[in-house]
């Protein structure tokens, strides 16, 4: 048996954000992260609307990119103080996870960080609170999944929590928060989406349900995120709904091994100066992992569907695998993304000499590969890595070298 959940209510279009004005309770903390929202003027209006709606309002700010173990701890203390009957997160993907996560501790103060990380396995919620989520970035889709990304900086490892308990009760997807966005953010987020959509339709948890919002978030990220990338608003509209989409399919049909490399990657070589930012660790390790998954014949015909989707011709499977992999690289290219962890420099754009030192990399290489190995995601990749082949997959992505095993 599957399941398939999805946020009862998601308002979206422009001016989305007034739905807040429906809500009834008598107490709402907005979760909000470092400042562009209040910048924009969101935070101001969703507070008004939350007050409108009759109910007292209390912020916890601050939350930062990769959200630690430590602020989901202080922002659960925080509602425990106030008791608000609704959490409404707002910002990129880093308030919203964190507020999943403060949301669990808020509802059960005993459990442990560990215990939320057992995969499907939290108590039931909506005892204290709903949870409503806004999104600023098109690219998580945190507002519509079950997941939540929180970073062990004493381990120097990203966790997912998954469970369906935390999948909001309310989204709210408003394209005008999405047109404040940085060029970068645009090209991170806009990557992880199309990481996200790709994955969901090999991934062996796919289903009736989830391929055609998979098939129709790739088309129009491919449509679309080039064009929003260099200033077309209209294409940054579309964007939002799109990384949406992406969000709702991988949400219940899961992921693969792209993100397994990703959350472990992301804050192993923190010592050095920098973190490899989701998004661009996904773009860099998508094109290796379709050629890895490829080997299995059912991945193989479903990457040919993709290839086929996406008009990008082809006479036979591995023509058309060939040609979707080429593609990728071309966006990576187009977003000013490396292809390669040697290449990938503190400021994330490509560079001769990155961040990450090879003696380093390769020192760490199997630890990574093991966690790499147990990450949430790797259970549903169409093709299961052996120790050594995660190793070999991991040098691939350091030194943009062929996959031929």
């Amino acid at each position: 048996m599957q399941r398939f959940t999805l946020p009862r209510d998601l308002y979206h279009g422009k001016g989305a954000l007034e739905a807040l004005k429906s809500f009834e309770g008598k107490k709402a903390i907005i979760c909000v992260g470092g400042g562009s929202m209040k910048r924009f003027g969101f935070l101001d209006k969703a507070e008004a609307y939350l007050k409108e709606a009759g109910m007292e309002v209390k912020l916890f700010e601050g939350i930062e990119p990769d959200p630690s173990v430590e602020t989901v701890m202080k922002g659960a203390a925080a509602m425990t103080e106030f008791e608000p009957d609704w959490i409404v997160a707002i910002g990129g993907g880093s308030p919203i996870d964190a507020a999943k996560a403060m949301w669990i501790k808020y509802e059960y103060p005993d459990i442990t960080f560990e215990d939320m990380c057992k995969v499907f396995g939290i108590p039931k919620l909506r005892k204290k609170a709903h949870f409503c989520a806004i999104s600023s970035t098109s690219g998580t889709a945190t507002e519509v999944t079950a997941f939540s990304i929180i970073t062990d900086y004493e381990k120097g490892i990203k966790y997912p929590i998954a469970d369906f308990e935390i999948t909001p009760d309310v989204a709210i997807v408003d394209p005008e928060l999405a047109e404040t966005m940085p060029q970068k953010l645009v090209a991170h987020t806009g990557m992880d989406a199309m990481t996200h959509a790709i994955e969901a339709y090999v991934s062996t948890a796919n289903s009736d349900f989830t391929d055609p919002l998979a098939l129709h978030a790739i088309e129009m990220i491919q449509h679309d995120l080039i064009d929003s990338y260099n200033g077309d608003m209209a294409k940054r509209d579309a964007m939002h709904n799109a990384q949406c989409l992406a969000g709702m399919a991988f949400s219940n049909a899961l992921l693969g091994i792209v993100h397994s490399m990703a959350h472990k990657t992301g804050a192993a070589f923190a010592d050095y100066g920098a973190h490899i930012i989701h998004g661009a660790a996904n773009a860099m390790y998508l094109p290796k992992v379709i050629a890895f998954n490829a080997k299995d014949e059912t991945a193989k015909e479903r990457y040919g569907v993709i290839a086929d989707f996406m008009k990008l011709g082809g006479e036979t499977l591995d023509e058309k695998v060939e040609l979707l992999i080429k593609y990728l690289r071309g966006m990576n290219d187009d977003l000013n993304i490396p292809h390669s962890i040697k290449n990938y420099g503190a400021d994330s754009y490509p560079t001769e000499q990155g961040f990450v030192p090879e003696e380093v990399f390769l020192e760490r290489l199997p630890e990574i590969a093991a966690n790499a190995i147990l990450d949430a995601c790797t259970g549903s990749n169409p093709r299961q890595p052996s120790q050594e082949e995660m190793e070999k997959l991991l040098k691939c992505c350091y030194y943009d070298t062929e996959v031929d095993f």
